[in-house]
């Protein structure tokens, strides 16, 4: 049950992606769109393959049918609050490599954005 529940996070997610490109070509007043570019987050738990499955579904026998959704992934970083350096974060360990603190700030990582749109 737990991996239906997955893909219907990243159904819903879908379905807003589409409304805000929907809205998007609305407000430009574009003939379509051939491609959506989003920035998705190693923190954000969404699924990439789930994501784009669910895309593209949600948009059969509709305008954005055919539409590629491509997904670029944004790596963890952090920034120290003790020695201001920032860093990557790799494994998940959030420990300043140069002072080792443990009080982070994650300054990449947590995006789910629409970067921009090719129109058709």
């Amino acid at each position: 049950m737990l991996e239906e529940n997955d893909r219907m996070h990243e159904l819903s997610i879908a379905m807003e992606i589409i409304t805000l490109v929907e809205n998007e070509i609305a407000k430009h007043n574009l003939r379509g769109v051939a491609e959506i570019n989003i920035r998705l987050g190693a923190l954000t738990g969404v699924d990439p393959e789930a994501l784009s499955f669910g895309f593209e579904a949600a948009t059969i026998d509709t305008p954005l049918a055919g539409t590629k959704l491509v997904i670029k992934r944004i790596p963890v970083k952090g920034k120290c609050r003790s020695c201001e350096q920032a860093f990557s974060v790799n494994d998940f360990i959030f420990r300043c490599p140069y002072c080792d603190s443990a009080d982070i700030e994650v300054i990449q990582g947590e995006e789910l954005n629409i970067d921009y749109l090719v129109e058709t």
